[in-house]
């Protein structure tokens, strides 16, 4: 890379060529100027001051500046996007490249090939890419961030025990809450080993019985506030069981702490009226609570009142029949119902029996002709069988004196009576003889 000397010494050689030479055109006098300042490459420092990119531009258009001069730059769509920054308005830059010229119009360029962040821009990048990662693993997800409770009586503070933040929050709780307890968990605020005492001193806080955490500093530049974009400060605030109130630095400062923690306050003071609000504050409260309380229990009353007076009015209260009235219309209404089925279902069993009736009526004699003829051939039978039958046709049964059939001469002596039954009566005989036949 060519230096300020080496610049100087080339310029010197170009005029040496050209003096004493036949004058030349604009055109050749750009050109020459142009080979030369391309020749020269330099890294230049500055503040950002302009910066247009614009859709279809092929190149990226800046200017640099410091206390007394300005420089305007540009780089390559392409190679801008390979850089894999984003550069904003007030950014402090270090460009490398080299000077180039525009002939047609004379004008002088700084064509950037390398852009870096200089100083607490480097620092500004860094604590970018970190935010970005520990939003992307949800630390400063709103969902994960606790409100402050609504009674605070302890709270520890975590600062350095000498800065003007503690004297501020001190100042600030004893003017609003002066029953708020307060512990003091000194720590170094900046420097190296600042994040590691910042570290340990929340997890002492978080360990004893506070009820919220207060992490606070005064104002300084972006350096010293550096401690409190550190990852492991990031990762022990989200950690801590008890709340955490951050108030770093002043209002347009914003750490990594802040964007992690539960709630972000501009300023330490600002910090301290959160957590602890005045006692004019409560005492506002407790009267509005009051009143609203006072104004809840009226409405209640009143409601209750009106359900009372609509119940007064309903018709049971106010008309001795209301309670028996329908019941009794019911009854009635049952009644006739009951009336008409029992007359409904006495017609219809009429009508079946009628039906019945004309059933059976004309069943009846095919019912009986198949018994007729059994007791038709069952007299037949009898009447073939009948010892009456038997007389008619010329015999006769003989009986002794009791009335016994005789059906042997064993059971007849001569002189006794015996009675003779024939088909038209009966003839009493007396035995005069008895005769036996051989079987």
């Amino acid at each position: 890379m060519a230096t300020l000397s080496n610049m100087m010494a080339s310029g010197r050689k170009a005029s040496e060529e050209t003096a004493g030479s036949a004058a030349i055109s604009v055109t050749t006098a750009l050109n020459l100027a142009k080979r030369s300042l391309e020749g020269i490459r330099v890294k230049v420092i500055g503040e950002v001051s302009e910066f247009a990119n614009k859709p279809g531009y092929k190149a990226v258009y800046f200017t640099i500046k410091d206390d007394s001069s300005s420089l305007g730059c540009m780089i390559w769509q392409g190679e801008y996007r390979k850089l894999g920054i984003d550069v904003k308005i007030g950014d402090l830059v270090e460009v490398t490249g080299y000077f180039t010229l525009y002939a047609k119009a004379g004008r002088m360029n700084f064509m950037a090939r390398v852009i870096e962040y200089a100083g607490a821009g480097d620092l500004r990048l860094k604590v970018e890419r970190l935010a970005k990662q520990l939003e992307a693993e949800g630390l400063m997800r709103p969902e994960r961030k606790r409100p402050i409770p609504p009674s605070v009586e302890r709270v520890a503070v975590v600062t350095s025990p000498r800065g003007k933040a503690i004297q501020d929050v001190l100042r600030t709780l004893r003017r609003r809450s002066p029953y708020v307890e307060v512990s003091v968990v000194g720590v170094p605020v900046e420097g190296k080993d600042a994040p590691d005492w910042i570290c340990e001193g929340l997890r002492v806080a978080d360990a004893s019985d506070c009820d919220v955490i207060l992490l606070v500093r005064g104002g300084g530049s972006y350096e010293s506030l550096m401690p409190f974009n550190d990852e492991q400060v990031a990762r022990t605030v989200a950690a801590c069981a008890k709340p955490v109130v951050t108030g770093i630095g002043h209002e347009p400062d914003n750490s990594i702490a802040d964007m992690v923690g539960d709630v972000r306050c501009s300023t330490p003071t600002a910090a301290a009226e959160a957590v602890a609000p005045s006692i004019a504050d409560l005492q506002s409260r407790i009267s509005s609570a009051g009143n609203r309380m006072g104004m809840a229990l009226q409405a209640k009353a009143d409601r209750a009142q009106m359900q009372l007076t609509a119940l007064k009015a309903r018709p049971i209260f106010t008309d001795p029949q209301a309670l028996t009235g329908n019941l009794a219309m019911r009854i009635d209404s049952d009644a006739e119902r009951l009336h008409r089925a029992i007359l409904n279902a006495m017609a219809s069993d009429e009508r079946s029996l009628a039906n019945a009736k004309g059933k059976l009526a004309s069943l009846a004699p095919r019912l009986f002709d198949r018994q007729r003829n059994v007791i038709a051939l069952s007299a037949a039978r009898l009447n073939d069988l009948s010892p009456l039958t038997i007389l008619g046709r010329g015999y006769s049964i003989a009986y002794d004196d009791g009335g016994h059939i005789l059906k042997s001469v064993e059971g007849v002596n001569v002189s006794d009576s015996i009675q003779v039954r024939v088909s038209d009566g009966t003839i009493d005989c007396t035995v005069e003889g008895i005769g036996r036949e051989e079987a």
